[in-house]
């Protein structure tokens, strides 16, 4: 389903006043995947767990987003909601030849179903979310414009004990003008579920905040009988049969940052960040 970048990677790539950062490294050792879940008050976590990778965007004057396994994994629901327990029942009931599927129905979220959309950066600057009316131009998006930079960074997957799969992965192209991210939460539980939370997030450079936007798409597997079966592995095909649960439409304004007093201007001004 993803890429399964085992090659450790650091790369920085400057955009004007930006900084993107792409970290990817080795799948995270058991002894501390186990401390982790200890943290998190999880049973369990993700059989693939990418804990050091992350996807950074930062500005210079450092305020800024990034993506990263852990904090994604703190959005995940710590006990059952009434969905997945018929969920769970319902596949409980397709596996109940398979010993395996008493295992994974425990009292947590075992799809690791998050909502996570970026960790904001920055201590007294940071970004400002406000709801928008505006869109992601994606008829722009659409057009050949050089890239400039590109990168894929896998944060977890879980096969589900071979019962479909469940992933977080992040990727960013970076174009002369803007830069366009996708932090796509992909799962489907073979003959049940599938679901996709698809976090997108676009700045043109010569505006003062970025645009955000989150798209959760859900179907049980029983409403999708038109769709051809391949396409059930192909989350960007699968995608267009979804129907929309829910979409957040933000937009991250830019922090003022306050000029120093001179005698020159005896006003003191706030002036947006470049």
């Amino acid at each position: 389903m993803m890429i399964h970048g085992f090659k450790s990677s650091n790369q920085d790539f400057n955009f004007g006043p930006w900084k993107v950062t792409a970290i990817k490294t080795h799948i995270m050792k058991s002894a501390d995947v186990e401390k982790l879940a200890e943290e998190m008050h999880m049973p369990c976590l993700p059989e693939m767990m990418f804990g050091d990778n992350v996807l950074r965007i930062q500005h210079s004057s450092g305020f800024g987003i990034e993506f990263n396994a852990k904090d994604a994994l703190r959005r995940v629901n710590k006990k059952e909601g009434a969905l997945r327990v018929a969920c769970a029942e319902e596949w409980q009931e397709s596996r109940s030849e398979n010993d395996h599927s008493k295992e994974i129905v425990k009292p947590y979220d075992w799809t690791y179903t998050t909502d996570y959309k970026g960790t904001l950066l920055g201590n007294d600057l940071t970004f400002n979310v406000i709801p928008t009316t505006e869109r992601i131009n994606t008829e722009k998006l659409k057009t050949r414009e050089q890239i400039m930079f590109f990168e894929e960074v896998l944060l977890f997957e879980d096969e589900l004990h071979d019962h479909g799969v469940s992933g977080l992965s992040v990727k960013i192209r970076v174009m002369p003008s803007s830069f366009f991210l996708l932090l796509r939460f992909f799962l489907r539980v073979d003959g049940v579920l599938m679901r996709m939370n698809d976090t997108r997030l676009y700045y043109e450079s010569d505006k003062m905040y970025m645009l955000r936007e989150y798209t959760s798409k859900e179907s049980k597997v029983s409403d999708l009988s038109h769709v051809p079966p391949p396409l059930f592995t192909e989350p960007n095909e699968i995608s267009q049969y979804l129907p929309v649960t829910e979409t957040v439409y933000e937009k991250l304004e830019f922090p003022f940052i306050p000029q120093e007093e001179t005698s020159d201007s005896p006003n003191s001004t706030h002036t947006q960040a470049p």
